[in-house]
């Protein structure tokens, strides 16, 4: 196992087990996301504020690995993200919308390259309609 497997699965357990400080030491304080919901987000604060957003929305989330692979400086997961929003959920817009108290079981890939043992750039691919609409958040069809 290289060093963007070992840093991608300890992202993974922060993320599933919240650690925000430790989530934040694993990315460069200049490292670049791109997330569905969040667009690019440059700098590690930004990185972490985006998955308190999520670890606070969904703070029992568990993953399901599926697939797990590295190639060179990049790891790449794909998997179930899941659990019960039983926090308030933040909008792009700014607004927060109560918890639903829906289960959620999201599909995603992510790959994240390393570089002197933190993500440089990390890039997130999930169904956000499929999410949205497992909350209930969609008008019906």
């Amino acid at each position: 196992m290289g060093q963007a497997r070992e840093v991608m699965d300890r992202l993974t357990d922060v993320i599933t087990h919240p650690d925000l400080k430790t989530l934040g030491e694993l990315y460069a304080e200049d490292a670049v996301a791109v997330t569905p919901d969040g667009g690019e987000i440059r700098g590690r604060d930004g990185i972490v504020a985006y998955w308190r957003q999520m670890t606070d929305a969904i703070p029992d989330g568990t993953y399901e690995s599926l697939h797990a692979y590295e190639v060179g400086d990049t790891a790449i997961d794909e998997g179930f993200f899941s659990g019960r929003n039983t926090g308030p959920i933040q909008l792009p817009t700014g607004e927060t919308l109560p918890p639903t108290q829906k289960e959620i079981k999201i599909r995603g890939v992510d790959l994240a390259t390393v570089k002197d043992g933190k993500i440089v750039e990390y890039r997130l691919y999930f169904d956000e309609m499929d999410f949205l609409e497992q909350l209930g958040l969609l008008p019906p069809s």
